[in-house]
């Protein structure tokens, strides 16, 4: 996503919250919280599907719709916490991004899964 599209969905987020008049509800516990739940809501969708199969599974156009869905709610739940807390998502990701190229040199973890600190 461009910076313009993220302003644009974090636009589109508020705006919906503030016809509803929910930004009340949206201190940043209770958006984790709502964030975690649709997060587990996505993880419900692969939690019994074989690994090897998930892309082949989730390739017919009802799974992929479903799978959408549920990413679509983590991101817009993203957004809003972003919003709530003043966050620029687009400067965040690519700091961080920026970071593990550091900490995860491509030629030292080649091929293998990091283990955390």
């Amino acid at each position: 996503m461009s910076e313009r599209e993220i302003a644009e969905l974090t636009r589109l987020v508020r705006e919906f919250s503030t016809e509803r008049d929910w930004q009340q509800f949206h201190d940043p516990k209770s958006v984790i919280l709502a964030l975690v739940g649709e997060v587990g809501e996505l993880a419900e969708l692969f939690q019994w599907v074989p690994s090897d199969e998930a892309v082949s599974r989730f390739s017919s156009p009802d799974r992929k719709a479903r799978a959408a869905e549920e990413m679509a709610d983590v991101l817009v739940y993203l957004v809003c916490l972003a919003d709530v807390l003043g966050v620029d998502l687009g400067e965040a990701a690519r700091a961080k991004l920026a970071a593990s190229h550091v900490r995860f040199a491509a030629d030292a973890v080649r091929g293998v899964a990091p283990d955390k600190p």
